[in-house]
């Protein structure tokens, strides 16, 4: 299966599934590394996260966010040797509050709270995803992460993560009741947790797992901030980069806790059902941002989304869902 998918993909993608899945040592894997960053997509990629803050984020579901961008660079493999890797990481440094949490552009309009301006600030629905960055780009976390991390961290409630934002934000909050749990905060905080020891199988770990599994297992009853777990959510997607069975699973498989509980089974076996007789997957649907991308189009199997998947399924081989 793997040297199928080998054969079907593009150079920076052959880097990662040797990286992820063959555990091989990227220091073996020079030439294909250079190979890699020269591919077109990728120096796209590259160019959005060399200029960070020129994107104004009003929509955390664009996957042409530098954020995002970077952390999928990120995950392929690549590191602050990259030039553009190393300015995004310097620049997105240049914006911290009181509390050591990273700042984004945006602009909440006045009607929503706002001021109506651009200007720096953060909400849960970023805020994490910056310090994870800082963290797979290999900043000290002591000096630099760890009191951001903290701090959202004190945030939490007992059903998983509000709608949070900074003081700059005023009373801006998502489309919801304000005690509910927001979904996708409370996964890219999950995304943060994993990446730290002391925090990766705490209460608190476990709280905003069991948050998300609720919300799976009552998926007709409860949709907070109309964030949904039905159909749509069911569909293949890639990037990983939302509330969606790939990026849920994708997050909750590095967790022991959420791979013993039988809830996140039923994600898994969803997604295992999705194999085509190769063992590859096709998307179901996409982000209009991602033309270009093999994940980008629902007519034939993508490598990029099939990798995704078979790293879910690697990390869960192991273990069987407890009734």
């Amino acid at each position: 299966m793997t040297n199928e998918l080998l054969s079907l993909s593009e150079p920076w993608l052959q880097y990662a599934i040797r990286i992820n899945l063959l555990d091989q040592n990227a220091g073996d894997l020079a030439a294909l590394r250079e190979e890699a960053l020269l591919d077109s997509k990728i120096q796209r990629s590259l160019k959005i996260v060399a200029d960070y803050h020129s994107t104004l984020v009003t929509n955390h579901k664009n996957p042409d966010l530098p954020i995002h961008k970077l952390l999928f660079l990120l995950d392929l493999g690549f590191d602050t040797d990259v030039p553009e890797i190393e300015s995004a990481v310097a620049q997105l440094m240049e914006h911290r509050d009181k509390h050591g949490v990273y700042q984004s552009l945006t602009n909440i309009p006045k009607h929503f709270g706002g001021t109506g301006e651009d200007g720096f600030g953060w909400c849960l629905c970023d805020a994490p995803l910056l310090l994870l960055a800082l963290i797979e780009a290999g900043v000290s976390y002591e000096k630099h992460i760890r009191q951001g991390v903290d701090y959202l961290v004190s945030l939490e409630k007992e059903q998983g993560f509000l709608c949070s934002v900074s003081e700059e934000f005023g009373t801006f909050r998502g489309p919801g009741r304000k005690d509910d749990c927001c979904p996708y905060a409370t996964l890219v905080m999950l995304r943060l947790l994993s990446r730290i020891d002391g925090y990766r199988n705490s209460e608190t770990a476990i709280r905003a797992i069991d948050a998300l599994l609720d919300l799976w297992e009552r998926s007709r009853e409860r949709h907070p901030y109309m964030f949904y777990t039905g159909t749509d959510f069911r569909k293949l997607k890639a990037p990983a980069i939302w509330y969606d069975i790939v990026g849920v699973a994708d997050c909750l498989s590095v967790f022991e806790y959420a791979r013993a509980d039988a809830r996140f089974g039923e994600m898994v076996e969803i997604i295992r059902s999705k194999q085509d007789e190769d063992g590859l997957f096709t998307p179901q649907s996409v982000y209009q941002r991602s033309k270009g991308w093999d994940f980008g189009q629902k007519k034939t199997v993508s490598p990029y989304l099939s990798f995704l998947c078979l790293r879910i399924l690697k990390r869960c081989e192991d273990r069987l869902p407890q009734a």
